[in-house]
């Protein structure tokens, strides 16, 4: 699991458990977080879109580009998580820890991991965000 820690807890008040940082203009992610706010009926997610104008990681002690990079989460004592370990955390959340445990499983955890960095490589090709061989993303929405 690929963790680290930044910043000060956040508050132990907090009714969720993860808060997790997507591409609001990648179509594909779309669908995955739409999934999960429709699932989300005990309100454990916080979504943030780190493609809205006005969002700063400066407070993350995280990049853009990092941001862009791959799925990141962070949990309430204020643990950052990537990649795979993100979306057990989301599926747990919301009832599908069976989902979280399998990906657990030593040759399925493997997998899922390589599988996932193909995806977070490539996912701007994918979803048809490239420009002839350039792949890049405007700094937010709505900057010109």
């Amino acid at each position: 699991m690929n963790t680290m820690m930044i910043g000060e807890p956040l508050s132990a008040m907090q009714d969720w458990t993860i808060e997790v940082f997507y591409d609001g203009d990648c179509p594909l992610c779309m669908r995955e977080i739409r999934m999960l706010i429709r699932r989300d009926r005990r309100h454990r997610i916080r979504f943030t879109d780190i493609a809205a104008e006005g969002f700063e990681p400066g407070s993350l002690g995280l990049d853009r580009t990092s941001l862009m990079a791959k799925i990141h989460g962070r949990l309430p004592s204020g643990e950052i998580v990537e990649g795979v370990e993100v979306f057990r955390q989301l599926y747990e959340a919301v009832g599908f820890g069976w989902v979280a445990a399998v990906s657990r499983t030593p040759g399925i955890s493997l997998l899922a991991e390589v599988a996932y960095r193909v995806f977070a490589r490539n996912r701007l090709r994918l979803t048809g965000r490239c420009e002839a061989s350039v792949c890049e993303v405007s700094p937010t929405r709505g900057a010109g």
